[in-house]
């Protein structure tokens, strides 16, 4: 019988990243009374909270493993790698953040412009005040279009309103309707490689994680195959996002080529509501080879 916990999560996001909602130390106070003894901060292209959390977890029993997540692409698919216990103190990865960022910051108007010609109205006043260095993402614009009066009747935007069938995570379910890679609003930046970011969380003494692959590539081996062969070290099978079959797929995948198997809530607060910490069952012997690989 296989032994399993809920109190691990390698996945979550404080507001270093644009769509968090909690400081650092906030997180540290949610993983407490989550019961959680093993979690990662994981914020998106920036390691700036890291420090912040071990310092915020240091007279608990919780162990914070450093981690971040990068945004890359393999071919034309983009992606998101997960690199664990990394010199968080390696500035490149915030430059890396910084880089981006000043992408998505010129793309901004675009992006809007795009979603009020589809029939979206869009409350900028609201927007200004959620807009961080400038930036609006795509689940800021879905906060202030949403619950509006304006559109009270507008069918692309019933799915996310209460009893809608995209209702759960309304904000983030928007993003990916409309924002993400190969819909309406999609802004494309260039993002660095998968190669590249592997290279360089490898040269930081991390390891690298496909994260949530199932939401990215869905179940198609011979991608699969192709992007797990440019060096990453495992997979982020047990994720929110995967149904249980999803789960099986990856983990499947992973022991058969000796790879090695994460779990993660992403969890971020008011975009996700309906994910929460710590809430998926971690097989420990999965968890026991994550922390092995860390120590060698």
């Amino acid at each position: 019988m296989t032994t399993t916990s809920r109190n691990i999560d390698l996945h979550m996001h404080s507001n270093c990243s644009l769509d968090g909602d909690f400081t650092p130390e906030e997180l540290i106070n949610l993983c407490k009374k989550s019961d959680l003894k093993t979690v990662s901060l994981a914020d998106h292209n920036s390691v700036e909270g890291v420090e912040r959390m071990i310092i915020a977890a240091d007279k608990s029993s919780i162990r914070v493993i450093p981690a971040i997540e990068i945004d890359c692409v393999y071919k034309e698919t983009n992606l998101h790698i997960l690199g664990y216990n990394i010199d968080y103190k390696d500035d490149r990865f915030n430059q890396l953040g910084r880089d981006l960022l000043s992408q998505e910051r010129k793309g901004v108007q675009t992006r809007i412009q795009r979603l009020e010609e589809l029939g979206i109205y869009i409350n900028h006043a609201l927007l200004k005040t959620l807009m961080i260095d400038g930036v609006a993402t795509g689940e800021m614009i879905a906060e202030a279009s949403i619950h509006e009066p304006e559109n009270i009747n507008n069918k692309l935007l019933a799915p996310y309103k209460k009893a809608g069938h995209r209702s759960d995570n309304p904000y983030v379910n928007f993003y990916w309707d409309y924002c993400a890679q190969g819909k309406p609003a999609y802004i494309p930046i260039k993002l660095p490689s998968l190669k590249e970011i592997i290279t360089m969380i490898h040269a930081s003494g991390g390891i690298a994680i496909f994260a949530h692959p199932g939401h990215n590539i869905h179940e198609n081996p011979k991608l699969l195959k192709e992007i797990m062969e440019e060096g990453l070290d495992g997979l982020e099978a047990y994720s929110s996002y995967h149904s249980l079959q999803q789960i099986q797929f990856y983990e499947s995948y992973a022991m058969s080529h000796h790879k090695l198997v994460t779990c993660g809530s992403d969890f971020h607060g008011k975009i996700k509501p309906a994910i929460k910490l710590g809430e998926i069952d971690y097989p420990l012997e999965h968890y026991h080879a994550f922390l092995n690989t860390l120590l060698e």
